[in-house]
């Protein structure tokens, strides 16, 4: 089954930013483009009725359809305006989509609330890859060298949706992966005789870090082979190390293990941070 690439639109400024960036994902991959919007019956406006409302949104849907159609007549695109909350419809499209490419607000004091419950609630349950794209975005950011950067931890498996993610990306784009290890030095008791056995053989830390970063990507290499790659292994945390490769970064690629707690599902703290201050698209991506 060929999955579509779904941009959910409300139309704000940030919505359709993501809707163009969707609509040229698509066309790189040779891919559909799936249109979502979820709206509400607002009872309390005055001399507009359920049917007069839907027929607003699917107005102004229609519209922005039109225009992205216009930039790319060769994608095919479908649309989908339902009467429901959004954090339901949208997770709903999330399980079938090849992705999900949602708005993103900028920076802020807000930004932590992401979306709202809503863009949360959506991020931290999705089965499929979700993208943010940002008001500014613009398509001359995909060029000019930019990089696919993503973020690589644990052993291979531990990211290897990450890195499949990035070298597909990077691969339709014609672009170089960075790929990211970064690494803090191990509170003593962290020790057992077997990392220390590990460590001796490796000949240290970083030798060991570096290894584990070629190790985890040298699948992706064999698969794509015409993908340039670039291996960064650096010391400090994951999230402030990955912040600083922004600025040469097109799209910025974060694995995602979501955790339960009382309030709900919550997302890991490398891409929060990396969500809340990255201008780039960022791209989170469930653990398989």
């Amino acid at each position: 089954m060929t999955r579509a690439i779904t941009a959910g639109l409300d139309g704000t400024e940030e919505s359709l930013a993501a809707l163009d960036w969707a609509a040229r994902e698509a066309v790189r991959r040779g891919l559909p483009l799936r249109v979502l919007h979820a709206w509400h019956h607002a009872e309390k406006l005055a001399g507009a009725d359920r049917d007069t409302q839907r027929g607003w949104a699917e107005e102004g849907v229609a519209q922005a359809v039109r225009q992205v159609a216009e930039r790319h007549p060769e994608l095919t695109v479908s649309v989908e305006v339902v009467e429901e909350d959004a954090a339901p419809a949208l997770g709903r499209a999330a399980q079938d989509a090849e992705m999900l490419v949602l708005g993103s607000r900028g920076h802020g004091p807000v930004v932590g609330f992401l979306l709202g419950s809503v863009g949360r609630q959506v991020i931290a349950e999705a089965t499929r890859p979700v993208v943010l794209v940002r008001a500014g975005d613009r398509p001359a950011l995909e060029a000019a060298g930019r990089e696919v950067v993503v973020g690589q931890h644990g052993d291979a498996e531990d990211s290897a949706a990450a890195l499949r993610f990035a070298f597909e990306t990077a691969a339709a784009r014609g672009a170089t992966v960075r790929a990211v290890r970064a690494w803090t030095l191990p509170p003593v008791f962290a020790y057992s005789p077997g990392s220390l056995r590990l460590l001796d053989e490796a000949g240290g830390l970083e030798p060991y870090e570096k290894q584990a970063l070629a190790d985890a990507l040298r699948p992706w290499r064999e698969r794509f082979p015409g993908v340039p790659v670039a291996e960064q292994v650096e010391m400090g945390s994951a999230g402030q190390v990955l912040l600083s490769l922004v600025g040469r970064a097109q799209l910025m690629v974060v694995g995602r293990r979501a955790r339960r707690t009382a309030v709900g599902a919550r997302i890991g703290s490398v891409a929060h941070g990396v969500l809340h201050h990255a201008d780039c698209p960022v791209a989170v991506v469930p653990h398989d």
